[in-house]
């Protein structure tokens, strides 16, 4: 691989499970005792303020229980170390990348320890809670939302996501299922552009056909491994 410089890597649910954090689907999901429409969209928001800050509240202080795992120490490792390009797009909401040192991080769908101001557009780093309606600090207006990007939103920062990845030698996805898009369509503009695709998941995702390589097994272990491998044929 000496004739990479350009990476682009995706990371979902899959690299934070291993710190705790729980995964966007299956039986012991985020999701299993709310349906998404009743926490996750802007009508839900309208509908149910109250509902909705509970529950975000809640994901907040559980995160900041939490602690970075070998997978998010190596990508900080790759990205202090790595003389190219590189840029890790996150779909997951924790700060848990940025906790293990990484710096060149992208937070697609948004900050769980952000809170953004529905009256004056300003975002403010946010550690309690929402639901008694604190003021903004910019504006003291009390209409602070869950800085996240909910079912029927738009990510964030597409534009710089998708020039990055047109650029890209090599594009590597780390625990995603495949399913949710726009992220899940990256690999194809990767491969569209001629870069290698590498994904590293516990089971093969749902686009797991379009990736060169695939290797399978928990993100503390083979991530550690594929970053070793990435700094050695830089050397």
């Amino acid at each position: 691989m000496s004739n990479i410089r350009n990476i682009v890597i995706l990371t979902g649910a899959g690299i934070s499970a291993e710190s705790g954090i729980d995964t966007f689907r299956g039986g012991g999901g985020l999701w299993e005792n709310h349906r998404v429409e009743d926490v996750a969209t802007p009508e839900a928001f309208a509908r149910d303020p109250d509902l909705v800050h509970r529950f975000y509240d809640a994901r907040r202080a559980a995160i900041q229980q939490v602690e970075p795992n070998a997978a998010h120490y190596a990508l900080a490792r790759l990205d202090a170390e790595w003389e190219g390009n590189l840029l890790i797009v996150t779909q997951n909401v924790d700060d848990l990348h940025e906790r293990a040192g990484a710096s060149r991080v992208l937070h697609m769908h948004g900050e769980h320890l952000s809170a953004w101001c529905q009256s004056c557009d300003a975002r403010h780093h946010w550690r309690g809670p929402l639901i008694d309606r604190p003021a903004c600090p910019e504006c003291s207006a009390e209409t602070l939302r869950p800085d996240i990007v909910w079912f029927g939103e738009m990510p964030y920062r597409m534009e710089e996501i998708y020039a990055a990845v047109s650029e890209a030698d090599l594009f590597v996805s780390i625990g995603t299922s495949g399913a949710v898009y726009p992220a899940a369509g990256l690999v194809q503009e990767a491969a569209a552009q001629g870069a290698q695709t590498v994904e590293l998941n516990l089971e093969r995702s749902q686009g797991s056909h379009f990736f060169d390589v695939t290797r399978l097994g928990p993100a503390g272990q083979l991530v550690p491994a594929w970053v070793e491998e990435m700094l050695a044929s830089a050397r």
